[in-house]
């Protein structure tokens, strides 16, 4: 048999079924043959029974719109159904620790009669009461609805939240926000795994402290590096699923009720995503380690037949350096991580000169008793920054004619508009007529850029709440295409972005103007201003900008983008043509 025929005999651990299921903890590869099952196949069954396993699994909710990871407002909001969860469960407990005291003491005072050498049958009362104990006493005891109450309640309370929690793709989303966390920041799983946020290789000091460390278990490291196997992203895979192995060894023979996958499951990907990868010896070492607990399961029996032929065959040669995976094939993304990482940027010196601060009226009657704070941060492309745009008050009442217009955020395809991985976030649309607030600020704004702001030469308000690990890559606010839907408003390209942060965050969430080699890190209640148009009406390719993902926090930001058409008279073409 060939190299080729041999790799593509192997047998990798089979694509769980369907929902509601089980994660591949109970290895639907090894149910297929039959073989065990994980933990489950040692203790599941025999703790719940043949059917008590399938009856929990049709307690779990149906999938559910991936909605929840892309707004932090949402995720919120699955914080709030947790602790409608919580109260159901303290209900159930206080429920069934009652009726466990009571069972304990029936048990006891019965337990008392069969120690007591006094107590005799001999005695007629004693021998009434036993009669009477198992007629009518122990069937009571053993058929009693009293436990059926309480499971019924507990689930009724879960009903009635479950249409609200999150789906399959919201988690598969979540774990794709800490991949997604760990590139760009380049940071360690290991370290990610034990609540900390430090660089792989570095001995600086964190990028983020949180005030209560979370550690993640062995089998949320496992089902992140398995939302990777599954796309055959091994890069991620082999990182995720090794410190899932590394923290199953350590916890082995203990059982967690909220644990769906074990240390088989682990070791049975880690060594399929090795061989995938090339390194045929490490996935030889880990599906033998995996017979040793799971030795019937003859699929990795000839697994570990067929790595040791491709070993004889010299294979082993071939192995191969892993690479990261481009999904979104950002050609630059290496600068644009660069900048995410260390916010600021590199001017030279004769640039440093033009940079300054100010208090500008820019002329405006609205602005002479309250003039606009201004700091040029860059000169090329022009970006200004204005510090205390809006009030606390402000951003407040904003977000929160926002919040129950939020919708998942979509980006221009052509002349179509969709969702993207490479944007995660919802968004809203507010007109200035939806508040007072918005009409100030919409009159703030055309004070600052001395721009028209009137229909239809700017958009409506857009307010924007980034999700977990939210981000845009990089991209222009100016149409490239003529195709775009921007152009069906009939005034022209986004000559202006005016961008506010509603909010502060405590990591990450930079803007990153990657072609310039700068970002801007977020500044709660300032807005960021910068031209998209050249005056000759062409693109500024120095503006290719991105929002860096948020690290830790909850990103506000509200953005106004200013068309071209209304403002002739108000930014006139130069006089070179190439300005």
């Amino acid at each position: 048999m060939g190299t080729y025929d041999m790799q593509r005999s192997l047998s990798p651990p089979a694509p769980p079924p369907p929902l509601p299921r089980p994660l591949p903890g109970l290895d639907a590869g090894r149910r297929a043959l039959g073989a065990g099952c994980g933990r489950w196949g040692r203790r599941g069954w025999g703790r719940w029974g043949r059917w008590g396993w399938g009856a929990l699994l049709a307690l779990l909710p149906p999938p559910a719109p991936a909605e929840t990871y892309s707004a932090m407002l949402s995720v919120r909001g699955a914080l709030r159904c947790e602790g409608r969860l919580l109260r159901g469960l303290r209900g159930y407990l206080r429920g069934e620790g009652a009726r466990l005291r009571r069972l304990a003491r029936f048990y006891e005072k019965v337990q008392a009669l069969h120690q007591d050498p006094k107590a005799s049958v001999d005695n007629p009362l004693l021998a009434f009461s036993l009669i009477k104990r198992l007629h009518s006493d122990w069937p009571n005891v053993i058929y009693s609805d009293e436990a059926a109450e309480n499971t019924q309640a507990l689930h009724s309370g879960f009903k009635e939240v479950e249409r609200e929690l999150p789906g399959a793709e919201d988690l598969d989303g979540a774990a794709r926000a800490l991949m997604r966390l760990q590139d760009v920041y380049a940071l360690s799983v290991k370290g990610m795994a034990n609540g900390i946020f430090q660089r792989a290789g570095a001995s600086c000091p964190p990028l983020y402290s949180p005030g209560r460390r979370v550690s993640l278990s062995a089998d949320d490291c496992f089902h992140v590096g398995k939302v990777a196997y599954d796309t055959g992203d091994y890069y991620h895979s082999i990182a995720w699923l090794e410190e899932a192995v590394s923290l199953f060894r350590l916890s082995y023979g203990s059982w967690n009720p909220e644990d769906r996958s074990s240390l088989e499951d682990a070791l049975d990907h880690l060594a399929f995503s090795y061989f995938m990868a090339g390194n045929i010896s490490h996935a030889l070492s880990l599906s033998r380690e995996f017979l040793h607990y799971d030795p019937s399961n003859q699929r990795v029996v000839r697994n570990v037949a067929k790595y040791e032929k491709l070993l004889e065959m010299g294979t082993a040669a071939s192995a191969r350096p892993l690479q990261r995976p481009n999904s979104t094939r950002l050609q630059s993304r290496d600068a644009y991580e660069e900048l995410c990482q260390r916010p600021g940027g590199q001017l030279a010196p004769e640039h440093l000169l033009r940079l300054s601060c100010s208090y500008e009226t820019n002329g405006s009657p609205y602005l002479f008793l309250q003039p606009a704070k201004k700091e040029v941060v860059w000169i090329q492309p022009y970006v200004a920054l204005y510090h205390d745009f809006i009030s606390d008050a402000e951003a407040e009442t904003i977000k929160g004619l926002a919040g129950p217009r939020l919708q998942r955020s979509v980006v221009a395809s052509g002349e179509k508009q969709q969702k993207a991985e490479y944007r995660i976030s919802k968004s809203a649309w507010l007109k200035d007529t939806a508040d007072p607030v918005v009409r100030a600020l919409e009159q703030r704004i055309a004070a600052v850029t001395g721009l028209d702001l009137r229909p239809p030469y700017a958009e409506y308000l857009q307010v924007v709440n980034y999700g977990l690990g939210g981000h845009y890559e990089p991209h222009f606010d100016h149409a490239t295409s003529r195709k775009s839907p921007l152009y069906r408003m009939k005034s022209g390209n986004r000559i202006a972005t005016v961008m506010i942060y509603l909010s502060a965050v405590e990591a990450g969430g930079s803007t990153a103007f990657v072609y310039a080699n700068f970002s801007v890190p977020v500044v709660k209640n300032a807005a960021l201003f910068w031209w998209n148009l050249r005056r000759n009406g062409d693109g500024d390719g120095d503006t290719l900008h991105a929002g860096c993902p948020v690290l830790a926090g909850d990103k506000w930001v509200a953005n106004k983008w200013i068309h071209e058409h209304g403002q002739e008279f108000r930014r006139p073409c130069g006089a070179d043509p190439q300005d």
